[in-house]
C-alpha cells in the first residue's frame, strides 16, 4: 500500500512538474510568435501602403503626360521616345551608326582606351573622320594625352 501511496504522490509531482513545463514553453513561446505576427503585419502594412503610393505616382504621372500628349502629340511622342533611348543607352556600351543621314562622315571613336582612360565613364571627346581616310589606331604604348594630341593635330590639319 505505501508503494501505490509513493506512486500516486510520484504522479501528482510528474502531473504539476510537466504543468509547470508546458506553462514555461508557452510563456516562450506565445510573446515570440506574437512578436512575429505583429512585425508580419507592420511589414505587410507598409508594402501595402509602398504599392498605392507607387500607383497613384504612377496614374498622376500618366495623367501628366496624357495632359501634354493632348497639347502637342508629336512632341510628346518624339520627347519619350528620346528619354527612352536615353536611359537604354545610358546603360550600354554600344556604338550605333546613323546611315540614314547621307553623311559621308566616320566616326572613329577608341571605345575600349576611351573607356579606360575615363574609369569605365562615357567618352569626353568623339572626333569626326571623312569616311575616305582610313582610321590608323594609335600605337600600343602611347601615353593617353598623346593620342589625343595625335588626334587633335589631325584635326587641325584637316581644317575641322
Amino acid at each position: 500500500m505505501l508503494a501505490a501511496f509513493e506512486d500516486v504522490v510520484r504522479a501528482q509531482q510528474d502531473r504539476e512538474r510537466f504543468k509547470n513545463e508546458g506553462q514555461a514553453y508557452a510563456n516562450d513561446v506565445v510573446p515570440k510568435a506574437r512578436g512575429v505576427s505583429a512585425r508580419l503585419f507592420e511589414e505587410a502594412s507598409g508594402y501595402r501602403q509602398s504599392v498605392i503610393s507607387t500607383a497613384q505616382g504612377d496614374a498622376s504621372r500618366f495623367r501628366q503626360v496624357l495632359t501634354e500628349y493632348e497639347k502637342a502629340p508629336q512632341v510628346t511622342r518624339e520627347r519619350m521616345y528620346l528619354e527612352t533611348m536615353q536611359n537604354i543607352m545610358s546603360a550600354t556600351s554600344k556604338v550605333i551608326v546613323d546611315q540614314k543621314s547621307g553623311s559621308q562622315n566616320l566616326l572613329y571613336v577608341p571605345l575600349d582606351r576611351l573607356m579606360q582612360m575615363t574609369g569605365q565613364g562615357a567618352p569626353t571627346e568623339i572626333t569626326p573622320r571623312p569616311a575616305a581616310e582610313p582610321a590608323a589606331p594609335a600605337p600600343a604604348a602611347a601615353e593617353p594625352a598623346t593620342r589625343r594630341e595625335g588626334i587633335r593635330s589631325r584635326d587641325r590639319e584637316t581644317g575641322r
